[in-house]
């Protein structure tokens, strides 16, 4: 395999990027890929054996060029359970504008397309163990009003990509209200308030 850094792999990865982007739900093919960064289909097999490969490279490959790491350090910082899942629903949702192109892409051509199933499945994996790790400073904490997994399944729910579109796109939300209202549902539904008892 060949350099993760090599100027050829960085083109396919850009040339996968804005055909993903550009293209809604059409299914880029590899011999697209392949013209778009002026590399033989033989090159770019040898940096990425199959489309699902690639489409998850050119995911994270998003996450290195937009610097998703320091985007999280703060939630990772966080010193309690509220402040943790305040700043990852902040991290993350406004990090959704960044890769919502791409991302739709993906959601729209999982339903016909392995590959990009494949990719977005991986996505969301990675997304959803962000998810876990805020409840779970929560559950540390004592602030937990859910089990540990409905929990998570709560807030990886309402920080999905869809309802994202859904309220700032199709209802016109302006992102500073997408953001305060996702936060306050939340700390409301998955948070046992100040002095009250744990629900059983």
């Amino acid at each position: 395999m060949s350099s993760e850094n090599s100027p050829t792999r960085i083109r396919i990865l850009k040339a996968a990027w804005e055909l993903l982007e550009t293209n809604p739900g059409v299914a880029a093919r590899m011999s697209d890929i392949a013209k778009k960064a002026g590399v033989s289909r033989q090159a770019l097999y040898l940096h990425f054996p199959n489309r699902t490969e690639l489409f998850i490279a050119t995911t994270k490959y998003q996450d290195e060029m937009f610097g998703v790491q320091d985007m999280l350090s703060k939630s990772r910082a966080a010193t309690t359970g509220h402040e943790r899942l305040d700043a990852f629903i902040e991290a993350w949702g406004n990090y959704i504008p960044k890769i919502f192109g791409v991302a739709k892409t993906l959601m729209v051509m999982q339903a016909t397309d392995e590959d990009a199933a494949r990719a977005w499945g991986e996505r969301m994996q990675d997304m959803r163990e962000g998810c876990a790790a805020a409840v779970a400073a929560l559950d540390r904490d004592g602030a937990l009003n859910l089990d540990p997994e409905g929990a998570t399944d709560l807030l990886w729910t309402l920080l999905s990509i869809p309802t994202w579109e859904h309220l700032t796109q199709l209802c016109g939300w302006p992102q500073e209200r997408y953001i305060a209202t996702i936060k306050r549902l939340a700390l409301g539904g998955l948070t046992t308030p100040p002095h009250a008892p744990n629900a059983a």
